[in-house]
């Protein structure tokens, strides 16, 4: 791949920080991935880094304050055009998800690339 990414595919608000720090001090290794299921389609699922197995088709699509961030590659293909931010809000998170129980919970919020599809990222 030739191309160069120039937009980072996956940002951070400061409250998602705040709240990523947080979960870090009771599980030091956590990871994202983005949920693609139909109640929780906009929401980022945060697990423990060793409770959860990254498959085969899921894509890496950067890291925010040092946390791995993954999508499956057909919900990639979806969203190929947007730049994803992380965003908190107050409720629940999702079953498994870390930020249960924190009355806030992450939310992916999305804007438009500036008219180019970015590539895949490199696994």
């Amino acid at each position: 791949m030739d191309e160069q990414v120039t937009e980072q595919r996956v940002l951070a608000t400061d409250a998602a920080l705040e709240l990523i720090r947080e979960i870090k001090r009771d599980y030091p290794e956590i990871l994202f991935h983005q949920s693609g299921g139909c109640c929780d389609g906009s929401s980022p699922m945060c697990y423990p880094a060793n409770d959860y197995i990254v498959g085969d088709t899921d894509v890496k699509l950067g890291e925010i304050d040092g946390v791995p961030f993954y999508i499956h590659q057909s919900q990639y293909e979806v969203w190929k055009h947007t730049q994803l931010i992380i965003d908190v809000v107050k409720g629940r998170g999702g079953m498994f998800s870390l930020d249960n129980g924190r009355e806030k919970r992450f939310l992916t919020r999305s804007k438009l690339f500036n008219g180019e599809v970015c590539p895949l990222p490199a696994r």
